[in-house]
């Protein structure tokens, strides 16, 4: 039975007759699908306000592509993507996704990164026939129930709000404040923190905007400690949270900040120095160094074989997006489809990736609502 994801294309009669006679052979004419390769396309940001991000989370998506091809790949065909910089800019994101389809040899989308550029390419991607597969943001705005060929695996923000706003509430505090970026990110975290607060019968004691460029952090930060919170939640991502944390700190030693995964990166902590101390991030994906757990053991062990020996949240959540992305190409078939990529992922229900449990289901649900909070030590290191 034809899936209603993508359109069915009219083929004359003789191409129908030439695929019967073709069997198999027939599914090498599949955009991104060769006789020894599948090809995914990614536009990622590799450069500008959250390169540094964006770049850590590829490496781990690399790692574990790089040590299945060497392993013979998915059903004989190595696994290649593609990926190309668009530095956060939804303009260039398109740009990028664009080239994919009119190029006509990419197979799915693959970690495509940021709320703003995802929200922009997923109507182009889907209209096109392309599935994006693990996105790079926890926006509800991509998480919608009709957007079969979207496969969200992160936890939401909505998730992370919540589990910020119910340890928050659990030890007493009830004066919160929200910072939040002005852009559809920073919007949707501020509109999940408002109502995870209202759940609780509370609302945000103040609420501040920052721009991209974090030229009024500053600004933002006084105006949250004008109304005497006890705890803040940070809906920034990049520079703006750096910004925020650093005037907060320097104005009001100790108060409790509270942020999103997205500031877990290697750079941010360093730039944050001592500023950092105490402030608290919540996490979608295991503790790197928790070796107890099989998925990171696995993990580590494939990061050093090729390499590497520092260890973070992001390359671990690129490492589990490949691996799943990889489950998903091998029960699509030795003769994979876009269609069948999209039944075979959905079939996917309580896989254990080793400590991890992930169920797809249909639409753009996320497939884990794992979410655990760290804090950042008096060494910028990231403990549990």
């Amino acid at each position: 039975m034809h899936s209603p994801f993508f359109p069915r294309i009219r083929y004359g009669a003789a191409l129908l007759a030439s695929a019967l006679l073709l069997g198999p052979l027939a599914a090498l004419a599949e955009p991104g699908i060769s006789a020894d390769a599948i090809t995914l396309g990614q536009s990622t940001a590799l450069s500008g306000p959250l390169g540094d991000l964006g770049q850590e989370v590829l490496k781990g998506s690399k790692v574990y592509f790089d040590a299945l091809n060497a392993r013979g790949g998915v059903n004989g065909r190595k696994v290649v993507l593609t990926s190309k910089d668009d530095a956060y800019d939804a303009k260039k994101t398109l740009e990028n996704v664009e080239t994919f389809i009119s190029g006509g040899e990419t197979f799915a989308l693959f970690g495509t990164f940021g709320t703003p550029n995802n929200e922009a390419l997923i109507p182009v991607a889907l209209k096109a026939g392309l599935p994006v597969l693990t996105p790079y943001t926890g926006a509800p705005s991509i998480r919608k129930p009709e957007f079969r060929g979207v496969f969200n695996l992160r936890a939401s923000y909505a998730d992370e709000a919540d589990k910020l706003i119910q340890h928050l509430t659990t030890i007493g505090f009830k004066k919160i404040g929200v910072a939040y970026q002005n852009n559809s990110f920073g919007k949707e975290v501020l509109a999940a923190a408002t109502a995870a607060l209202e759940q609780r019968g509370l609302k945000p004691v103040g609420i501040a905007s920052v721009e991209n460029n974090a030229s009024d952090a500053v600004a933002a930060g006084a105006k949250l400690l004008a109304t005497q919170p006890d705890a803040l939640v940070l809906g920034l991502a990049g520079k703006p949270t750096i910004e925020v944390i650093k005037s907060v700190s320097q104005s009001r030693k100790g108060l409790q900040m509270y942020a999103l995964s997205v500031l877990a990166t290697s750079g941010n902590l360093k730039a944050l120095g001592s500023d950092g101390t105490g402030v608290a991030i919540s996490q979608v994906v295991p503790f790197p160094n928790n070796v107890v757990m099989p998925l990171v053991r696995e993990y580590q062990q494939a990061m050093k074989a090729a390499g590497h020996t520092e260890f973070s949240h992001l390359s671990l959540e690129g490492y589990v997006n490949a691996k799943v992305v990889a489950e998903g190409l091998k029960r699509a078939g030795r003769t994979p489809t876009r269609d069948g990529l999209v039944a075979a992922l959905q079939s996917i229900k309580g896989l254990d990736l080793g400590g991890m449990e992930i169920s797809f289901g249909k639409g753009g649900v996320s497939a884990s609502r794992f979410v655990e909070l760290t804090v950042i030590n008096s060494r910028g290191q990231l403990v549990k």
